[in-house]
């Protein structure tokens, strides 16, 4: 499936890359990233990293264009899409059932080139795009994406990633102030204090973190990474083979180990290989609500409190917020939704059953009527039309009058009545005035997924996961704007080749301004010097900016170890 089958619902998270918003200053930044990681990953990066750039699209030299990784990814079986920052976890997923890469047009700033707090191309283009290469890790990742779009989500953890969210952005947003930066970490720090349980979104995300994000593969002795987040990390990744960070053997007790994003990480999980990966998550899908059903997969979604999907033996779907469960003896015998709510078959909404019609919520008996041990999906018409009234072993009664029925494949989905009673015991559950009462038919709940079962049709009634992605991002202020001028002429005489006594002449001059106007731009001084050492200038002001970026390391509260890792190249 390519990008133009993608279903509106997502297409309202895709943008169109601009090249032209990205600054000659956004292109050193990226050129420095790869070139110093590059020579690092060559020996601890998993073996296809490197030649899974190129195979991607992927040049030092330039931000890479995702139109071109597109075409690029085709040929594994893969597709990329351009989407700016953040996405919604459950959008981020089920572009990756479907095979699709999102990556994030932003470019960090300088100022996080080791580490961005936010989504962007160096992350999901130079981390996740090379070792979609390995056919075994392509697979892992399409089956993960899969199974994190049946996760069920709580609207916790909707609160959570919208601080997240807002905290990101805060920091990569030029124009903020610290005190925006503040009252963001606040709104996040809130909605995490309000987290009362692990979802199985929550579990399945810290698997996919410790993974996809975070991962190493080998043994102790000689782990490789292939995680996209130290992959796109120049500092984290220099620092996580060390031992002080512990490598604990990778098995699906992963789910339960949190992690901070803001800091780096104390333990990363190793596994000897891909098919171990997917070992682990087949081992946690048994686990998760879409395998169980019933009454466990039930209570996972009432918890949640968002909008999941119960499918029922006989195959009707009903998609909505589970507000409550009426049980007998240990088995759902009534359910009832709250808001839009939506009955479906083979994940296609039924005529006039959907979120408009079920606008105010929806409720339903679940089981076996008392004395057949069937439930009304097995049963003909005639013969329900025959009885005076419906009573299930759970005790749930439906009196009313039969007037229509939904069938498919010889069952029974969904039958109307009119002038409608449902009670259990004292409890009225539905009452005639309410309207028409569509009851849907089966024996027991098979699954329970998150989302809804058409999603399409859901998301267009209800207006829900839509997010404005606001105005595409650049990194160029009216106070940067001259020091990027400064970078563009640098560019072009590097890539016009070999340096000449005139653009020595404009190289010494570039250098005495950065020294009169940018005494803390480290990049543009290093891009300088390694036009004097690439082709031997000797240049009088090249001592001045070697010390001056060996000042910068001596001052920097890491020790300066990712500008010490591009003098190191020199």
């Amino acid at each position: 499936m390519g990008p133009k089958d993608i279903p509106d619902y997502l297409r309202t998270y895709i943008v169109q890359q601009d090249p032209s918003l990205y600054t000659p200053m956004d292109h050193a930044s990226w050129r420095y990233i790869l070139k110093i990681a590059q020579v690092f990953f060559a020996r601890h990066a998993h073996p296809l990293y490197l030649n899974g750039l190129r195979e991607t699209g992927i040049s030092t030299e330039r931000i890479p264009l995702i139109s071109e990784m597109d075409e690029k990814l085709s040929r594994f079986g893969w597709r990329a899409v351009a989407v700016s920052g953040f996405i919604p976890p459950a959008v981020f997923m089920e572009f990756l059932a479907r095979g699709i890469l999102p990556i994030a047009c932003d470019m960090r700033k300088i100022e996080n080139l080791a580490y961005t707090p936010a989504p962007d191309i160096v992350h999901e283009a130079a981390g996740h795009a090379p070792i979609i290469a390995d056919p075994a890790y392509a697979d892992y990742l399409h089956h993960y994406g899969e199974l994190a779009e049946k996760a069920i989500y709580s609207s916790q953890d909707l609160a959570v990633y919208e601080g997240v969210k807002l905290l990101s952005d805060t920091k990569e947003d030029p124009r903020s102030t610290p005190a925006m930066v503040a009252e963001a970490q606040r709104k996040l720090d809130a909605a995490i204090a309000a987290v009362d349980h692990d979802s199985e979104a929550t579990q399945l995300g810290r698997m996919g973190w410790w993974t996809i994000e975070y991962g190493l593969l080998g043994t102790p002795d000689d782990p490789k990474i292939y995680g996209a987040g130290l992959l796109s990390s120049v500092g984290e990744s220099f620092e996580c083979l060390k031992p002080h960070v512990r490598k604990v053997p990778f098995s699906v007790d992963c789910v339960n180990q949190s992690y901070d994003i803001t800091k780096p990480q104390p333990q990363l999980f190793i596994a000897p290989d891909f098919e171990a990966l997917k070992r682990g998550l087949a081992a946690f899908a048994a686990t998760m609500a879409y395998k169980m059903g019933g009454l466990a997969g039930l209570e996972k979604a009432r918890k949640a409190a968002t909008t999941t999907t119960a499918v029922y033996d006989s195959g009707v779907q009903v998609s909505g917020t589970l507000a409550a469960i009426r049980e007998h003896r240990g088995e759902p015998a009534y359910l009832s939704y709250q808001g839009p709510t939506q009955l479906a078959f083979t994940d296609k909404e039924l005529d006039g059953q959907g979120p408009r019609y079920h606008g105010q919520g929806f409720g339903s008996p679940v089981g076996r009527l008392k004395g057949l041990k069937k439930s009304p999906a097995d049963l003909t018409i005639e013969e329900l039309k025959a009885m005076p009234r419906l009573e299930f072993e759970s005790g749930v009664i439906v009196e009313g009058r039969l007037v229509d029925h939904v069938a498919r494949g010889g069952r029974n989905l969904i039958l109307v009545f009119h002038d409608c009673t449902v009670r259990l015991g004292d409890e009225v559950l539905f009452r005639p005035e309410w309207g028409t009462y569509d009851m849907t038919c089966g024996s027991r709940i098979t699954t329970v997924f998150g989302g809804a079962a058409d999603r399409a049709a859901y998301l267009e009634a209800t207006g829900g996961f839509k997010q404005d992605p606001g105005k595409p991002k650049t990194n160029l202020t009216p106070e940067n704007r001259a020091l990027n001028d400064l970078y563009a002429r640098v560019r072009r005489i590097r890539e016009a080749g070999p340096v000449g006594p005139a653009q020595a002449g404009e190289l010494a001059t570039i250098h005495a301004e950065v020294e009169a106007r940018y005494p803390e731009d480290w990049l543009l001084r290093y891009e300088l010097l390694e036009l004097d050492s690439r082709d031997r200038l000797g240049a009088p002001w090249a001592p001045a900016a070697r010390a001056a970026l060996e000042g910068f390391v001596s001052r920097a509260a890491d020790g300066g170890a990712t500008i010490r890792r591009g003098l190191e190249l020199l």
